[in-house]
């Protein structure tokens, strides 16, 4: 297991997959709170099985997979649907977050996580790295990568934690708003240098 394990969180939109690639091309190894999300409700899983009980089998796709897009809608809209399907996967995921960090190799490892404060993830890291970007910027973003509409999209950002919330947990910021790719990258090569020497060095 990586002893030293960075928490890696923004906004919807904020730019997290395109810095977790980054750190990733620098051999970092990555827990993605997204993909353990995803291996929880795989097909036959008992929680798969527990959310089309409770919302009915039309939440399933043709091949039994989760139809996350259609989830989604409804528990952002109904506060006891998201309740419900919180109590049932947070623990789920916390557990496979946990299996997959002590399978970690690299120097340090970064747990990504879009709720990482909100779920008090960050409890299980060393550092608190923030993407920050504004509003406009999120919705603009995720509008192009996702059929989601606009609402929809507010809606989602309103559940998440304020901006100005989140920045006060982060002991590292990456600034994304209308920054290069090159200047990106430049950020978290230099974060990863840093994290690569206090991984060595704890104190």
């Amino acid at each position: 297991m990586s002893k030293f394990i960075v928490g890696l969180t923004g906004g919807i939109g904020s730019g997290k997959t395109t810095v977790t690639n980054i750190f990733a091309e620098l051999g970092i190894d990555i827990i993605d709170a997204d993909v353990a999300a995803r291996i929880v409700v795989a097909p036959g899983s008992p929680a798969l099985s527990a959310i089309s009980e409770h919302f009915g089998a039309d939440y399933l796709d043709a091949q039994g997979q989760l139809n996350r897009a259609k989830l989604r809608s409804r528990v952002f809209s109904a506060a006891d649907d998201k309740a419900w399907l919180n109590a049932l996967l947070h623990p789920l995921i916390r557990q496979e977050l946990l299996a997959q960090l002590a399978k970690a190799s690299s120097v340090y490892s970064v747990l990504v996580a879009p709720l990482l404060l909100e779920n008090k993830l960050h409890k299980l890291v060393d550092r608190v790295l923030v993407i920050n970007i504004d509003q406009e910027s999120q919705i603009v973003r995720t509008l192009a990568r996702d059929p989601s509409s606009s609402a929809e999209i507010k809606r989602i950002i309103a559940s998440q934690m304020p901006s100005e919330q989140r920045l006060s947990f982060a002991d590292d910021v990456i600034n994304n708003q209308g920054v290069s790719m090159a200047k990106l990258r430049q950020q978290v090569i230099d974060l990863d240098q840093k994290y690569r020497v206090m991984a060595n060095n704890p104190v």
